[in-house]
């Protein structure tokens, strides 16, 4: 889903930013899927693998690299046990403005579902950055999707 949100200072610039959620539901119980997501230095092996073939940490940031061999700077805002969710921002020359959420949700009864927010600029980001979060969405539903297969069939 993509939307435009119109924010208004004081003055009279208006600025038009990009926003786009994706949602993907998992087999994965919610601690499975939040180990994976809340370990920031390990995309490319318990999360999105080959969506990104690298991560690197440095001082509170990860660098990525991701399969179609762009590489990218991304501060690690937040991690937070107690709602499961990270937050980052992201350092690009193709972007102004780049800040992004991820979170790992339950319910009773309901499968788990992994929600994936994102707020940038320019708005004219939205086709490039929305086809990344489908391919990186995709991945990541594969993946816990599996750990969740080899998690029964260990029981």
């Amino acid at each position: 889903r993509f939307g435009y949100s119109e924010f208004q200072n004081t003055s009279v610039r208006r600025t038009i930013v990009g926003a786009m959620r994706k949602e993907i539901s998992t087999k994965g119980g919610v601690e499975a899927g939040w180990s994976a997501r809340r370990d920031v230095g390990a995309l490319h092996t318990r999360l999105v693998p080959g969506f990104v073939v690298n991560t690197q940490l440095e001082t509170g940031a990860r660098v990525v690299t991701f399969g179609n061999g762009r590489i990218g700077r991304e501060p690690i805002v937040d991690v937070n046990e107690e709602t499961r969710r990270v937050v980052w921002s992201a350092e690009s020359d193709r972007l102004t403005h780049y800040n992004a959420s991820a979170q790992v949700l339950s319910g009773e009864g309901s499968p788990t579902r992994l929600v994936w927010i994102a707020d940038f600029l320019p708005h004219e980001a939205a086709n490039w950055i929305g086809q990344m979060m489908e391919q990186g969405m995709t991945v990541m539903k594969q993946t816990l999707d599996a750990l969740a297969e080899q998690a029964k069939d260990q029981t």
